[in-house]
């Protein structure tokens, strides 16, 4: 019995760590000798001591973290050829992208051992020789994508036994002798335009569209297509058309207003695409990024990534994924865009941008520095004559503004608390602050605002949109009184100071107290500003009236309400030197947690070198001694 105790106990204690800390060491280390003897122009985050299933980019492990089943490198600079017994050692692997990249030579012979593979694009690349004769060692195979690339010789017509195979792609290479018949009922998207290939279109395929097979020296006469998929790249070099062919592109033009038709329905209703470019069934209210930006970028310019990304995708992923615009805002249009596996992030499509990319590019860089729990991180960004573009997270729940003004009087409302009100100034008050220390203390936010805080994973306040003030054109005087946030002497955005920053910051407290707008129209030309009207309130009596009908309902709150109203009215002083440095702010608006612990020190005797927040109490100067409900 006691024997039998021992072994049991022996086998728990060398189980029990793997399960807790399972990791695929052996794909791991296949990882690592395949990025340690390929270049890469960009910084890949893959480190021997952090969890490759967790933290490195690109990779996907399954559920129970004990092997690797996706590798997604896109646009990663890879130089030259796939480093032998690498990536092949990869045996439980399902998707393997390495598209748009410069990977030369031929497909590793010991891919065979990948025999699990669903999905492989290796398009955009430099590859050259043959395609592999014997593709069944992949049955598995649902896409293959091999364009644009250099392959030559014939098409394996080993490929028609792949039972699953729904798309495939081998458009813009050099690919010569007949087409292979494929009798692949699972077939849905094909295309073998620009190659060398002779002879006819199989029967079998014929039921696919003619442009498919342009570009080659073939004599089949297929139907006109609605259209090519938005994924095919042009070929850079010239089609090569029968006489047929050309019969059939002159017949054709009849279609011509049915095709022009179909664009408009691909561009307005076409939703994610994944990386065999076949559409998916699009999401309500949103429409493809590419469709709100244009489509000049110079062809050497491409997303610039920060370190520390751990996101995998290019601007094509980037142009081709479904989007909602979220806002329009003083400096330009925020998108939300929905790229492959569900992964979303913000997109910011910046106007008027009046500095040299030089410069675009230095402020860029100030801003991917700054790493802070309360700043939105800038993860990459696309500079080209015509677009500029900003990437961030995605924050699921929204701004500070959607929640508290979004639905206000719906009974489905969830009302926004005071405990998460006061995370939202607390977060915010340290992100600004934080902000206000770089650059030798002298970096300036510029545009604080309630749709430029959101919450993050920790429920507190996180500012975004850091560095646009400084790359944008001044604003017309018109602009300038409507935002709201600004400080009274603010009269050109390029000429902000941190005192600026404190006001709009002040504007955020009242406005999460009373739950109202920094300008409300009253009706023709008639404007009041929540500056004002909380002034105004205060000099006539000091009632329940400024504060958010939604926070009455939370009993002992209104000694807290009040401290928070004090900050705020100071942080919104008209006169800049009257205004506190935010990290006295922050060890302020700190304290209001502890208003009801007996802990909170006096406002009348601030800290040593602190500047103050209010010499007397709010309630003396409104006259009165008490909060009226």
């Amino acid at each position: 019995m006691g024997v039998k105790f021992i072994l049991l106990a022996i086998f728990l204690l060398e189980t029990v760590p793997l399960l807790v800390n399972s990791e695929p060491v052996e794909d791991k280390q296949a990882l690592l000798d395949f990025v340690q003897n390929i270049f890469h122009g960009r910084p890949i985050n893959w480190d021997a001591n952090s969890s490759v299933c967790s933290n490195w980019t690109g990779v996907t492990c399954d559920a129970d973290n004990l092997r690797v089943i996706a590798v997604r490198l896109p646009g990663f600079g890879f130089l030259g050829p796939i480093p032998s017994n690498t990536l092949s050692r990869l045996s439980a692997l399902e998707i393997l992208s390495l598209r748009s990249n410069a990977i030369s030579g031929p497909i590793p012979s010991d891919f065979s051992n990948l025999g699990n593979l669903t999905a492989l694009y290796l398009q955009s690349n430099d590859f050259v020789g043959p395609l592999p004769l014997d593709f069944t060692v992949w049955n598995n195979l649902a896409i293959i994508n091999l364009s644009n690339n250099g392959f030559n010789g014939s098409i394996p017509s080993s490929i028609g036994n792949l039972t699953h195979l729904a798309a495939l792609y081998l458009a813009n290479n050099s690919l010569s002798g007949e087409i292979p018949y494929l009798n692949l009922p699972t077939l849905q998207a094909i295309d073998l335009s620009n190659n060398d290939l002779t002879g006819t279109v199989p029967r079998s395929l014929q039921r696919f569209p003619s442009w498919a097979f342009l570009g080659n020296n073939l004599t089949a006469d297929n139907p006109v297509p609605p259209l090519p998929p938005t994924g095919a790249q042009p070929s850079n070099k010239s089609a090569k058309l029968s006489e047929s062919a050309i019969l059939g592109i002159v017949i054709g033009g009849s279609a011509l207003g049915f095709g022009l038709i179909a664009i408009l329905m691909v561009v307005c209703y076409s939703g994610k695409e994944g990386d065999n470019g076949v559409a998916a069934k699009p999401k309500k209210k949103e429409g493809p990024v590419k469709k709100a930006v244009s489509r000049n970028q110079d062809a050497s310019e491409s997303l610039v990534f920060f370190e520390g990304c751990s996101h995998a995708f290019d601007l094509e992923d980037l142009l081709r994924a479904s989007a909602e615009v979220l806002g329009k805002g003083t400096f330009g249009t925020t998108y939300k865009a929905s790229l492959e596996d569900t992964m979303t992030v913000v997109v910011k499509r910046l106007k008027e941008v009046s500095v040299a990319k030089r410069e675009f590019e230095q402020e860029m860089e100030v801003v991917a520095k700054i790493r802070h729990q309360n700043v939105a991180a800038l993860k990459a960004y696309y500079y080209s004559k015509d677009e500029k573009l900003m990437v961030y997270d995605y924050f699921s729940q929204g701004s500070i503004s959607s929640l508290l003004h979004a639905k206000r009087g719906d009974r489905d409302r969830t009302p926004l608390d005071w405990e998460t009100r006061l995370r939202i100034a607390i977060g915010a008050a340290r992100g600004i602050a934080h902000i206000h220390t770089q650059k030798d203390g002298k970096l300036v936010h510029g545009n604080i605002k309630s749709s430029n805080i959101f919450l993050n994973s920790q429920q507190y306040g996180c500012v975004s949109d850091l560095g646009l003030a400084t790359l944008t054109s001044p604003m017309t005087p018109a602009a300038m009184r409507n935002t709201g946030y600004r400080a009274p002497e603010v009269t050109d955005p390029r000429k902000l100071s941190q005192p600026s920053d404190v006001y709009s910051y002040g504007v955020i407290l009242l406005e999460l107290l009373t739950a109202k707008s920094p300008i409300q129209a009253m009706g023709g030309d008639e404007v009041v500003h929540l500056v004002r009207w909380v002034h105004s309130v205060v000099r006539e009596e000091w009632t329940s009236e400024v504060f958010d009908i939604e926070l009455l309902r939370y009993p002992n709150i209104e000694e807290e309400m009040v401290e928070m109203l004090q900050i705020g009215l100071a942080c919104a002083s008209r006169m800049p030197e009257q205004r506190p440095k935010m990290s006295d702010v922050v060890r302020r608006v700190e304290d209001i947690r502890r208003v009801n612990t007996g802990n909170r020190p006096s406002l009348e005797t601030p800290s040593e070198g602190s500047t103050p927040i209010v010499t007397a109490s709010i309630v003396t100067e409104a006259g009165s001694s008490s909060v009226h409900k």
